[in-house]
């Protein structure tokens, strides 16, 4: 088949899951990844003859949903490729608008706390956005701590992995200039609106809070970085759009300052920052 023949093939396999504009999408990853193109030169080799191994088993992966990331087995994040399988969060495209704010704010030589770090994402981005940054990353899965450190070392950036539980006490790690991180934040109530994509594949655990405390791992973080950040130190949270007004409530009762809230590329509340005292 022809690189157009075999991009059709797969998106008439992802018509009943997705849109035309995504299922284009996500064959034309498929076949850049396995023909090795780029995206433009994938147009100009529309004609030319494409094999790809073991195409019906990816057709058919996709049909069932699994993400494209996982069947390629990487993501990109802030021009940065990522190794990513089961057992570790897909990263986000507004997860990038978090990162692009941290780096903003930095100086040369901060001192970083990313909790939760999954595939290294937020971490490896920072340790490449700020020049001389020391980052240190954690994470409860002994399997995301694995895909951290090849992603630390393929993009050739030195990071501490260590394992730790956000909702535990962290002080042990340390001082920090800048604590971030992007926790479980969706109620488990929203289950069931979601793609399968999501929910059949990614990390329930990376991704879900109780409908009963959806703001638990806020305030751990929150409360380990009243003693772990510097004075003067910033803490930078991803957050469920609908929770940035008891975000700021939170975050102002528990003493830290300058607090905003940020949205989103798509109009959302989206992230929150602050400055302890």
């Amino acid at each position: 088949m022809t690189v157009r023949e075999t991009i059709q093939t797969i998106e008439r396999a992802l018509q009943p899951l997705y849109d035309s504009c995504e299922a284009t999408a996500i064959a034309r990853e498929v076949v850049s990844r396995r023909c090795g193109y780029t995206f433009s030169e994938l147009v100009v080799n529309y004609d030319s003859e494409c094999s790809i191994d073991n195409l019906q088993s990816i057709v058919e992966q996709l049909a069932a949903a699994r993400p494209v990331q996982y069947v390629t087995g990487v993501a990109e994040f802030c021009d940065l490729q990522l190794k990513v399988a089961e057992g570790v969060l897909i990263p986000r495209p507004e997860t990038a608008e978090l990162v692009a704010q941290v780096i903003a704010d930095s100086n040369r030589g901060v001192e970083i706390l990313d909790v939760g770090t999954g595939s290294g994402a937020i971490a490896i981005a920072l340790a490449k956005g700020i020049e001389g940054a020391v980052v240190t990353a954690v994470d409860i899965s002994d399997r995301a701590l694995e895909i951290a450190a090849e992603n630390c070392a393929s993009n050739g950036v030195e990071i501490s992995l260590i394992k730790a539980d956000a909702l535990a006490d962290m002080t042990h790690l340390g001082k920090f200039d800048i604590i971030v991180s992007n926790p479980p934040y969706i109620p488990q109530s929203d289950m069931a609106s979601m793609q399968r994509n999501v929910t059949d594949y990614e990390p329930h655990t990376a991704l879900f809070v109780a409908d009963s405390d959806p703001l638990c791992f806020y305030r751990s973080i929150a409360q380990n970085a009243l003693s772990m950040l510097k004075a003067g130190g910033r803490l930078y949270f991803e957050i469920c759009e609908r929770f940035g007004a008891e975000m700021v409530e939170m975050l102002d009762g528990m003493g830290y300052t300058d607090v905003v809230v940020s949205k989103d590329i798509f109009g959302k509340d989206r992230m929150v920052w602050c400055r302890k005292r």
